[in-house]
């Protein structure tokens, strides 16, 4: 089972893959994580990776296909795959699937995790960050026993530059100028399922398991 995972920043996407690379027993393939490994252990892709990244480019959509392909060829990626943070653009999409039609290969769903954007705002304005040892909290959700004050270490909670209003609509922006178009291509093809995702992690994992079944 080859799966994508869709959403904005901050609509929980990334919890879900790992959720469902645990209960299906498939690797949560992120770029982001095969970047890091490739370049740390110094392979040819990773080589050739760090010298877009090193100048503040953008790597190029064919290479990061590459080095995708190179992880999902791995034994433990057999039975299948959830890939998070890519395709983020059509022509990644478009690039990903010709690659994979070559191995006669191809993604099975694309899974839409939707929550409106007042709602993403509200969540994430929400969020509390230690400034020592980096524990997580929301003033909602998960807040600590005293206001702005870590229960782990004691140090002041802060608001991050990521998770401001500003930044975030910011970042909502991009998303939707970039990847939205992406609900239209997998719809056209087929493979969109979209859950609600304003629902709690359990129920939105629920329905996405429903959807794979």
């Amino acid at each position: 089972m080859k799966i994508i995972m869709l959403g904005a920043p901050g609509a929980g996407k990334g919890t879900q893959a790992i959720m469902i690379a645990e209960k299906y027993g498939i690797p949560h393939v992120s770029t982001g994580d095969i970047f890091r490994a490739n370049i740390k252990n110094g392979t040819e892709l990773g080589k050739e990776a760090k010298q877009y990244m090193d100048k503040g480019l953008l790597v190029p959509d064919e290479l990061t296909v590459k080095i995708l392909l190179d992880r999902v060829a791995q034994e433990d990626c057999g039975n299948g795959y959830v890939l998070d943070g890519f395709p983020r653009t059509i022509p990644q999409a478009q690039v990903l699937d010709e690659a994979l039609e070559k191995l006669n290969e191809k993604i099975d769903y694309a899974v839409d995790v939707d929550v409106p954007d007042e709602s993403i705002v509200k969540r994430m304005s929400g969020r509390r960050a230690c400034i020592k040892c980096g524990a997580t909290y929301h003033t909602e959700h998960v807040p600590p026993r005293q206001d702005g004050v870590c229960d782990s270490c004691g140090s002041e909670l802060v608001l991050r530059e990521d998770d401001k209003p500003e930044t975030v609509l910011n970042r909502l922006k991009v998303y939707h100028d970039q990847t939205q178009p992406l609900i239209d291509y997998y719809t056209q093809k087929g493979i969109l399922r979209t859950v609600d995702g304003t629902m709690s992690m359990q129920d939105v994992f629920q329905a996405i398991t429903d959807i794979l079944a």
